[in-house]
């Protein structure tokens, strides 16, 4: 909000109007439109009065000279700003949302559904980031000979996730069954990327002493037996194409979608503007900080919890003319939906 703006309850209340109309709408609000649905009766020139100051303000812009006004950039935050933070879905969206994610014990599945539902409810673009924690920690591991240089490699986290992938490697069961002994007693809770950093470690140190054990692990480790299917963090673009209906410029369009396909973008968006220690729901409207091409947009966001764990983010992008309040409540619900089904899952 500019610093020198002093807004009265009559201006908040006509440029919470006129907020709301264009939204509605999407075309310019005028003075008469407000007068036929302001509850003090204001006569359409006390509006256009009012009007007037909020332009000068920097709340309003007139696009043409016979048009009526619309919201700017400081409009929306404002307007933000004034939204109740006690709203709640309707029952039966939240009932629709529980039940499209009942059922969840992967952090990376909940995100990926949670971009889609996300995208279906805001009519915007749904977007998750899932980042490698402790619940996608190592469970334990196992390693089974399936015949002649053929090895079956087991890996669960402790988000449930099993990865398997078949190893060209030639050692016998007992060997397989030493090396996973050793992998789950040392390791156990350990992320992937630390347990191969002190794995490489240790093969060089403890080699002599346990030569037999540390060229079994050796092959293993070489051999991808541990690898991460993905990395670190993992994300999910849902509903880009409910960007193209809104917006005129292609070129503007074309690099909007680009930004969206280029996962490291999305995440450069998101850890640009979503503090992980953060309790509510964030809005950003106008991310051309982080983004250029995302200028005249809004992001809507929260970080993932599990108890004290921070597991990803969730967010809606859109344009700034979106429904704020359904929104916000919609993300904050699955905020606190995914805290409580991670949670449950244990």
């Amino acid at each position: 909000m500019p610093a020198d703006a002093n807004i009265g309850t009559r201006e908040r209340e006509i440029l919470t109007a006129i907020v709301e109309t264009f939204i509605s709408t999407g075309e310019p609000v005028g003075s008469r439109t407000l007068a036929r649905s302001n509850r003090e009766g204001l006569s359409p020139a006390s509006i256009r009065n009012v009007m007037a100051d909020l332009s000068d303000a920097g709340f309003l812009e007139q696009p043409h000279a016979s048009a009526g006004r619309v919201p700017t950039t400081e409009a929306y935050r404002y307007y933000v700003e004034q939204i109740s933070g006690n709203a709640r879905l309707a029952p039966q969206e939240e009932a629709k949302i529980s039940e499209s994610l009942a059922g969840i014990t992967d952090v990376q599945e909940f995100m990926e559904r949670t971009s889609h539902v996300l995208s279906l409810i805001s009519r915007n673009v749904g977007v998750t980031v899932a980042t490698s924690g402790p619940r996608n920690a190592l469970e334990h591991v196992y390693f089974s000979r399936l015949g002649d240089q053929k090895v079956l490699a087991v890996v669960v986290t402790r988000s449930g996730l099993v990865r398997d992938r078949v190893l060209r490697l030639e050692l016998s069961q007992a060997d397989l069954d030493l090396a996973a002994r050793y992998i789950n007693e040392n390791f156990r809770g350990w992320t992937m990327e630390a347990m191969r950093a002190e794995l490489s470690r240790r093969i060089e140190l403890e080699r002599s002493e346990y030569d037999r054990l540390m060229n079994s692990v050796e092959q293993l480790y070489k051999q991808g037996a541990l690898a991460a299917e993905q990395g670190s963090q993992v994300v999910f673009v849902e509903g880009a194409a409910n960007l193209v209906a809104g917006e005129q410029d292609r070129e503007r369009l074309q690099q909007m979608l680009q930004t969206l396909e280029e996962k490291e973008k999305v995440i450069q968006l998101l850890s640009a503007y979503l503090d992980v220690k953060q309790e509510a729901v964030r809005v950003v409207i106008g991310l051309d900080e982080a983004l250029p091409s995302m200028r005249n947009f809004v992001l809507i966001g929260a970080p993932a919890h599990a108890g004290n764990e921070v597991m990803g983010s969730l967010a809606v992008i859109g344009p700034t003319r979106l429904d704020y309040q359904h929104t916000i409540t919609a993300v904050s619900y699955i905020a606190r939906l995914f805290d409580k089904i991670l949670n449950e899952s244990e």
